[in-house]
């Protein structure tokens, strides 16, 4: 295991633990990273209502349940995200869902500004982009695969957009988290599903 994901694995948090750290900052009028700003404060409470939400609403179908129980290797998903990143409001709870299917899946969380060097081992086109999955081999410590910020038709919309605009305006910022309400986090479920499906096939029965 590389010393900078044991030493990151050593300060993650349980999905509850990161749960109620949002709770709790919201309450409190406060936020998670270097800067404390009023937006970053107010999309905190936000997205404490955003998951709220979602830990009570977010479905999995028997398919994907199916294909879910199938996977069968013990794997750490160790997601780097912040109170305030709207993207990771909608995609940790569908994390969430997955890893309570499999007892093979152990879902931790991290903070990204307080982990800077694994954040810059996993970038995204050379941004340190939130959430950022990085599925870890349980017993060899080695990073399998990675997913996110955002899922696949949310990836295709925002680049198409800014493909055609330069960059992402707050209208289409809007119009982005109306797109997750309206998919209630089945792309989330149905990509990662799916790239369990596409793991070496020991690791699926």
């Amino acid at each position: 295991m590389s010393t900078v994901i044991k030493e990151s694995l050593q300060r993650s948090m349980s999905y509850k633990e990161y749960r109620d750290l949002m709770t709790k900052l919201a309450a409190e009028g406060r936020t998670t990273g270097l800067e404390k700003t009023r937006e970053r404060i107010d999309f905190t409470k936000l997205n404490d209502q955003r998951m709220k939400r979602w830990d009570k609403t977010i479905k999995v179908s028997e398919s994907t349940r199916e294909k879910i129980a199938r996977f069968n290797h013990r794997v750490i998903w160790l997601v780097i995200a912040e109170s305030w990143c709207g993207d990771g409001a909608h995609m940790l709870p569908a994390l969430d869902k997955i890893a309570t299917l499999s007892s093979y899946i152990n879902l931790r969380v991290v903070l990204r500004d307080d982990n800077p060097e694994l954040m810059d081992a996993f970038l995204t086109g050379g941004a340190r982009a939130i959430p950022k999955l990085i599925m870890i081999d349980s017993e060899t410590g080695e990073a399998l695969k990675t997913y996110g910020p955002r899922p696949s038709e949310a990836t295709n919309y925002v680049s198409r957009f800014k493909n055609m605009y330069g960059k992402l305006t707050p209208d289409f910022k809007k119009d982005l988290q109306h797109w997750y309400n309206k998919n209630k986090g089945q792309n989330i479920i149905e990509d990662v599903a799916e790239m369990l499906c596409d793991m070496e096939p020991n690791f699926y029965l």
